[in-house]
């Protein structure tokens, strides 16, 4: 994945095959020189890692709500008993 950042213009290149380019606002792009400013890295790796945070949190609640489909499923009985209690 290469990434080259021009103002505010995010190129990404994955494995060369599929290109995207991000055109953040200029208050989104504002917030992350800010934020990379702070934490002493680039853009780049902000960018990256806000990525890769937001599909680890949807992965994650994806999977929460099968497992509670699944303990609703299985423990439907239990689950009426303890309403009722």
């Amino acid at each position: 994945m290469v990434w080259r950042l021009t103002g505010a213009v995010v190129s990404i290149r994955y494995h060369s095959v599929m290109g995207m380019t991000l055109r953040p606002s200029k208050e989104q792009a504002e917030a992350l020189r800010r934020q990379a400013a702070a934490e002493g890295r680039s853009m780049q790796a902000v960018a990256l890692s806000a990525i890769d945070e937001y599909i680890a949190r949807r992965a994650h609640k994806a999977k929460v709500a099968v497992a509670l489909q699944r303990v609703v499923r299985e423990e439907a009985g239990v689950l009426e008993r303890l309403k009722d209690a």
